[in-house]
Order: structure tokens, then C-alpha cells, then sequence
């Protein structure tokens, strides 16, 4: 008997839907684009509940006739190619006929679409492929497409969709794209009946400054270059803004937005060292080329390209943005007047009383070295830690007896709430260097603890702890400060919104991307209120990114990581002595959490080799 047979439409578009059709974010990137080849002027997208139950789009573009209108939901059909030649000469924003097919399989569709000169709109309304009526109503010019209860018939898919904030901040990315891309044409956003963006026509300066942030106002400088094969237009940001985070790096081909790991090394590459390793510049680039001498046609999503001299782009794109920051002088000036003697340095340092000459004491053979700290609990740590101290004065502070104390905290008492001192008589030999590191003598010879990243780790833990149990007392704003974020960065932080409430910041939802902040966390009331908030987005991003670990863990790393930042400072013995107490209670004591080490021993044997040596 035969097996292989040919699928149904339906079947076949359902599949294809998967390639085209991955989250709400993807309809709204087909849809508004088809509203773009439409030569639409006027483009407003709907979105309810994150895309999940509807997104309609509605423009004044050209329209279709009763027959396309029932002929665009057929699979490969379009009115953008008519041969293979044609591929490569795509001007469009769409060409493979495949987007409004694989959503009608997926998805509730109503489709409302008027030409100019037709008397009466027609509507189309098709569910899972099926064509349910199709009759003549009254609406005016353009086109009026809702898509309903996406995945409504593919519920294994509608599972593997994320949270609310997480789609919806991908819807926001693909609007960003288009209207940055159009600045000729005006947009408006609305997401559960709350106004999102309402971008008028503009230049496209103003067009980015009204997509992502005011703030940018003052750092765009402008890249532009003009050659027989490639004109290239755009702006770059000032080398000081740039970001641990990505997403605000823009590439367009012929006004379609694309990702290029190679182009964008050719950008970095231009800012070269003007910016920190790790961070990335802002940039918003458009490239006009010949579509002959690019390949679009490489996956459905269209996001890839293929040029045929890449190198040469990659030339002539680097050259492009190292005249912008020459130009607008973005590269930092040299002082000429400074002081840069190293000896000079030196001697202005701070002189730290706490070293002092060892005591002299003899030095026994370390008894048994635990074989990996980050294996052992909290309770070994802390006998092993009793262990490595043993003989040097040092007596561990049994806090697990200790009552409870509740103390409101202001501006005065910093350190004091969140690191334990220890009592009287439990100072250890130890000296600090620097203000980076503390060495203390051990039985074995010698330990050395990076400070900053001793204090990440316990306020990791403490974070973690606070975010898991319940609010935190925060400490009140005699007069509550507004902060406003963009859209993308007011779409996630109702993903972690709840748990910065459980750290001890008092805040409320206050209007478009605005919240009113009426109270902090005590440990950070010498900070300005609202760019902390804002850097705890910005590095939450970054951890969520760049490090697949669970939300709660995500955020009490950049609460850790911000907090820890600040105690490159010089301290007292008991405060050296509290630190590394609360760092050997800790579960892991010897990694950061970013998994980086705190701590090494140095042998009495290996400080005999480096002397003789």
C-alpha cells in the first residue's frame, strides 16, 4: 500500500504557521508591514491581554477588492512577485504570500478592506482556514484586520506562550522597528485601551526620540555617506550612554529591519575604545542597496539578509560611523593638564589605618581544608570557618541565638543592617588593600577575598531571602517621586514588579510607563530614587538576558550586584571581621553569584615559592 499522501490545506497551513506565526509579536510584524506595502498613511494597532485574545490593525492604505480580499488568505498568494526574477528585485515589505494564510489557520479572523472607489467595504470573516461569511458592509478607505484568539485551535502552542509583560514587550519591539523604519507615517498603539505611543509624521530624528526616550535628544549624532553602491543614513549614540543591556541597535535594509552580528561588530568596531568591554552603543542605521545585490528570500521572518559584498559594507559602514563621533566629538578628550605620574598617585592615596604588621605568631599546618566550599551548608561553613581561624583570637558569633532586632533605618546607619558586626574579642588578623581586597591570616597561610564580590554574595542571599518571604520595610519619601521608563522597559517591570515591592520600594502604577515611587529600600536612600529604579530594569535585563535563571534570582543578583558596587570603601577591623563572618554563613561563600571566585588561599608553601623565586 502506498503511505505518502498530500496534506490538507488546513494541515499544511497550520505547519507553516509555526515557521511565520511564533508569538503575537509576529502578526503584528506581517500585519503592519502589509499595511506599509499598502502605502497606508495612518497606521493604529490595537492589542488586548498581550496579543493573546486580539490584535487589529487599521489603516487608510489602498485597499483590496472583494476578490483579493478572499484571495490574500490563500497560501502563496501575493501581488508582489510574478516571476523568480523578481526576488531579486523585492522593494516590498512582504513577497512570499505565506503570512495572512498561516494566521487564518491559527487564529479568529475579520477582515474589513475598502478601495477608494468602491461604494461598500467587504467583510471576511475565517476561522482555523475556513472561510465563514463573506458579505458587503460600510467602513471607510483602508483595511480593518482583527486577528481573535490566536493558537484558539493549536492550544499546545498558546501553552508555550509566556507571561502578559514578556509578549507584550515583543510586541512593542516589532512596533519600535516599523515606526522608526516609516517616520513619514503616523502610528498609535493601544493596549488594553490604554495609549501607548501616538507618533505623528515626523523627521527621523524626532521619530526616535519619540519611539524610545526624551533622553535621546541630546546624544544622537547624525552617520550618514553616500556612494555609488551603498548610501547609509542614520544616528549613533553617545559613547557615554551605552548600555550592559542590547536592544536599541537598529540595522535597516532598504527600510527592513534585520539582524547582523557581523555589521554590528563593524560598529562596535568604530567606537573602539571609547566605550567599556561588555557595553553596547546605541545606533539606528539605514542602508540603501540595490536589491540586486541582496537575498532576502533566507528565512520567513525576513530578518536575515544575504548581500553579496559584505565586506565591503562592512568598510564602508565602520568608516561611516568613526566619521560620525569625529565629527560631533563623541570620542572623550585627553587632559592634558592632569597629573598622570604614577608615583604622584600613590602618595595621594589614603593611608589605611587598620595594616599593621603580623603579630608574629607561629603557623601551624592547616588540619583538614574542606575539599569544596561551595559544596559544603551553612552549618559546616561555619565550622570549618571556626576551624580556619583557630588559634588567631577569632570566636564566631553563634547569631542563631541571638533575638531579633527591628531597627528603622535612615541615611545614618548604612553597612550596620545589612552586615552583622561582630561583638567584642572577635577581630581577626586582617588587613585591606586597596579598598578592593582583605587578606587574612589563616592556619594555612594566607586568605585573600575580593571585598566587592564578598559583598555581592551576602546580598544576594538577603535579597533572595526577602524576595521569597515577604515585604521588606522600606523607608519613606517625604515627597514621592515620579519615574517614567519607556515602553518596552514599563512592559517587563510588571514581571518583576511584585518582588521590587518585596524588597522595601513602596511603588505605584501612575499613569503612561510612569510609576510614583513613595518609599526605598534604606540601603539605597543616598541614591536618586528614580534613576535606581530604572538601573535595576536596565540590569535586570541584562541577568535575564545574557543568564537563563529564574526571575526571582535574576533580580536579587542586580539588587546585589548595584548594592555591592558601593563598598569599595575603606573599613574598620570589626567591620572587616563581620564581613567575612556573614560571608562563611552563607550557602556558597567561595563563588559570586555569577559564579566568580571570592576567595583563594595562599599556602605557606606557595609564599615560599614566590619569595625564593
Amino acid at each position: 500500500m502506498d503511505v505518502i499522501r498530500l496534506l490538507s490545506d488546513s494541515i499544511a497551513n497550520q505547519i507553516a504557521a509555526g515557521e511565520v506565526v511564533q508569538r503575537p509579536a509576529s502578526v503584528v510584524k506581517e500585519l503592519m508591514e502589509n499595511s506599509i506595502d499598502a502605502k497606508a498613511t495612518s497606521i493604529q494597532l490595537i492589542v488586548k491581554d498581550s496579543g493573546k485574545v486580539l490584535i487589529q490593525v487599521i489603516d487608510n492604505g489602498l485597499g483590496m477588492s472583494p476578490t483579493d480580499a478572499r484571495m490574500c488568505f490563500e497560501r502563496h498568494a501575493t501581488s508582489k512577485i510574478k516571476e523568480s526574477a523578481d526576488l531579486f528585485n523585492i522593494r516590498t515589505m512582504g513577497f512570499r504570500g505565506e503570512a495572512l494564510a498561516s494566521i487564518a489557520a491559527v487564529a479568529q479572523v475579520g477582515l474589513k478592506t475598502k478601495r477608494t472607489d468602491d461604494e461598500l467595504a467587504t467583510l471576511i470573516k475565517i476561522e482555523g482556514s475556513e472561510v465563514k461569511s463573506q458579505e458587503f458592509v460600510q467602513s471607510p478607505q483602508g483595511t480593518n484586520l482583527a486577528i481573535k484568539n490566536l493558537f484558539f485551535n493549536v492550544p499546545a502552542r498558546r501553552n508555550f506562550l509566556k507571561s502578559n509583560p514578556v509578549e507584550m514587550k515583543h510586541i512593542i519591539e516589532e512596533f519600535q522597528r516599523i515606526a522608526m523604519a516609516h517616520p513619514e507615517v503616523q502610528f498609535s498603539l493601544f493596549h488594553n485601551e490604554i495609549e501607548i505611543y501616538n507618533l505623528p509624521e515626523a523627521k527621523l530624528s524626532k521619530r526616535i526620540v519619540d519611539v524610545l526616550d526624551k533622553s535621546y535628544r541630546d546624544q544622537l549624532a547624525q552617520c550618514q555617506i553616500d556612494s555609488s553602491f551603498i548610501k547609509i543614513n542614520g544616528y549613533v549614540g553617545n559613547p557615554q550612554t551605552a548600555k550592559k543591556a542590547r536592544g536599541e541597535q537598529f540595522f535597516f535594509v532598504n527600510k527592513r529591519f534585520i539582524k547582523n552580528s557581523y555589521l554590528h561588530h563593524a560598529v562596535t568596531g568604530a567606537f573602539e575604545s571609547t566605550i567599556p568591554q561588555g557595553s553596547h552603543p546605541f545606533y539606528a542605521l539605514f542602508i540603501e542597496i540595490d536589491p540586486s545585490h541582496i537575498d532576502i528570500n533566507i528565512h520567513p521572518t525576513k530578518t536575515e539578509i544575504k548581500f553579496d559584498d559584505e565586506k565591503a559594507i562592512y568598510a564602508i559602514l565602520r568608516s561611516a560611523v568613526k566619521q560620525a563621533i569625529g565629527v560631533y566629538n563623541l570620542t572623550p578628550s585627553i587632559d592634558f593638564e592632569a597629573d598622570i605620574n604614577i608615583g604622584n598617585f600613590i602618595n595621594t592615596l589614603p593611608p589605611n589605618p587598620n595594616f599593621r604588621q603580623d603579630s608574629g605568631k607561629s603557623i601551624s599546618a592547616f588540619e583538614q581544608e574542606p575539599k569544596s566550599l561551595a559544596e559544603i551548608n551553612e552549618k559546616s561553613n561555619r565550622n570549618n570557618w571556626e576551624k580556619l581561624f583557630e588559634g588567631f583570637g577569632s570566636k564566631i558569633n553563634e547569631a542563631e541565638n541571638e533575638p531579633q532586632q527591628l531597627i528603622f533605618s535612615s541615611k545614618v546607619n548604612r553597612m550596620e543592617e545589612i552586615v552583622q558586626l561582630p561583638k567584642d574579642g572577635t577581630d581577626i588578623n586582617a588587613i585591606q588593600v586597596h579598598f578592593q581586597f582583605i587578606i587574612a591570616q589563616v592556619k594555612s597561610g594566607l586568605m585573600l577575598i575580593d571585598q566587592q564580590s564578598a559583598y555581592e554574595r551576602i546580598f544576594y542571599e538577603k535579597y533572595l531571602k526577602e524576595i521569597n518571604t515577604h515585604p521588606s520595610a522600606s523607608q519613606q519619601l517625604l515627597f514621592p517621586k515620579t519615574v517614567t521608563l519607556t515602553a518596552i522597559d514599563y512592559a517587563m517591570s510588571f514581571e518583576i514588579i511584585d518582588m521590587i515591592r518585596n524588597i522595601g520600594f513602596n511603588v505605584e502604577e501612575f499613569g503612561q510607563n510612569t510609576y510614583l515611587i513613595n518609599g526605598v529600600p534604606s540601603q539605597f536612600m543616598d541614591e536618586d530614587e528614580g534613576m535606581l529604579f530604572k538601573s535595576i530594569i536596565e540590569q535586570y535585563k541584562i541577568n535575564e538576558n545574557n543568564q537563563k535563571v529564574d526571575k526571582k534570582e535574576a533580580l536579587a543578583k542586580t539588587l546585589a550586584k548595584r548594592n555591592a558596587t558601593k563598598m569599595s570603601k575603606p573599613l574598620t577591623k570589626p567591620e572587616m571581621s563581620g564581613l567575612i563572618n556573614q560571608l562563611f554563613e552563607t550557602s556558597m561563600p567561595s563563588v559570586s553569584p555569577d559564579g566568580k571566585p571570592v576567595m583563594s588561599i595562599l599556602s605557606l608553601e606557595k609564599i615560599a615559592t614566590l619569595l625564593l623565586n
